[in-house]
């Protein structure tokens, strides 16, 4: 059986996802913070570079979006993060991003697991 995975941005940043196994999807959310660090490159070497990137990725997948069924899955990372002790607006994107993982069924591959901690009894989360 072939495994969906979902990358994390941090994983889109480093654009090293050969190597991981499974069916790949990125979510929407990620696109955003590409697009945002886009936005915000100092220098237009940098942006020239990411922009490169976020080309690259808008057309090797098309994101899962964050619709119905993600948002609840949010409002439940949330609320787990909060009755944790934790500051869920905080990580807002992350969990946005976790959200969709969880709705799909993937695992979460990310370069940043302690951005997930926490999360371990709704997604698998894997370091890329």
């Amino acid at each position: 059986m072939v495994e969906r995975g979902l990358l994390d941005t941090s994983v889109l940043i480093a654009e090293d996802v050969s190597p991981l196994p499974g069916q790949l999807a990125i979510s929407v959310i990620s696109v955003a913070e590409l697009h945002f660090g886009v936005l915000v490159a100092a220098a237009p070497e940098v942006r020239a570079v990411r922009l490169a990137r976020l080309s690259r990725l808008q057309r090797r997948f098309d994101p899962l979006p964050v619709d119905d069924a993600v948002a609840d899955s949010y409002g439940q990372l949330a609320a787990h993060v909060a009755a944790s002790g934790g500051q869920p607006r905080a990580r807002m994107m992350d969990l946005l991003i976790a959200a969709t993982a969880h709705v799909h069924g993937a695992v979460l591959y990310t370069r940043n697991a302690d951005d997930f901690r926490g999360l371990e009894s709704f997604i698998a989360v894997v370091p890329a």
